[in-house]
């Protein structure tokens, strides 16, 4: 039986299998890291490629693809009580915001997958990566198609993405969107690595960085 929905980041009742981009962040290249953000199952469950494996193939060079869940799977041992989750959680996302920001700062390209659903997340985030490289995408998809989907994947706990829904997109600016519920994985991909070259400026984490209260 899967456990109840909670302010929390996927199901971490069990290793998560890497089949899908949940539009968490992407970045794209110590010079161009696109961070994308949705909410739980915003990719459709589908056999075709996944967005960012998709956008890999379009990207020139060589890419490293850094989904989160990747990170909840390494961990090993007991379950985690529920009274420690969340500090379990947190600490895992802290070492992946920093694992990233390493991994850009030795000059590597990355696509990394991850959902800011807690607004700590974000400001950490605006702290550590150079704001000018990093591009921030959110891949959307109607509340209803969500639950659907997340009915369907089955790895999810029931309401994860309705809890998620208003927070991951609430903190301002986007570079640029993408619906997964009209588009594509492919035509996804198409769209950001069209968008790219010609991206504006200041960039979506110059303006947060500018503008958004700090503080948790």
């Amino acid at each position: 039986m899967r456990r109840p929905a909670r302010e929390r980041e996927g199901d971490t009742w069990r290793p998560t299998r890497l089949r899908r981009s949940r539009t968490r962040s992407t970045h794209v290249s110590p010079k161009r890291r696109p961070e994308a953000r949705s909410s739980s199952s915003t990719a459709p469950p589908v056999r075709a490629r996944p967005a960012s494996p998709a956008l890999l193939d379009r990207l020139e060079g060589t890419w490293f693809h850094m989904p989160v869940d990747a990170f909840h799977a390494l961990r090993g041992g007991r379950q985690i009580p529920d009274s420690e989750l969340q500090d379990e959680i947190d600490r895992t996302a802290k070492g992946f915001h920093r694992a990233v920001a390493g991994m850009a700062a030795g000059g590597n390209n990355l696509v990394v997958d991850y959902p800011l659903s807690r607004r700590w997340r974000l400001l950490d985030l605006l702290d550590l990566l150079v704001p000018e490289d990093t591009v921030l995408v959110a891949v959307r998809c109607p509340l209803p198609e969500l639950n659907r989907r997340e009915a369907d994947r089955g790895d999810r706990s029931p309401g994860l993405a309705a809890l998620q829904y208003a927070q991951v997109h609430a903190h301002g600016p986007h570079d640029i969107d993408v619906d997964t519920s009209v588009l594509t994985p492919s035509e996804c991909a198409r769209r950001i690595h069209d968008f790219l070259p010609r991206r504006p400026r200041p960039t979506a984490f110059e303006t947060l960085r500018r503008t958004l209260p700090r503080g948790y």
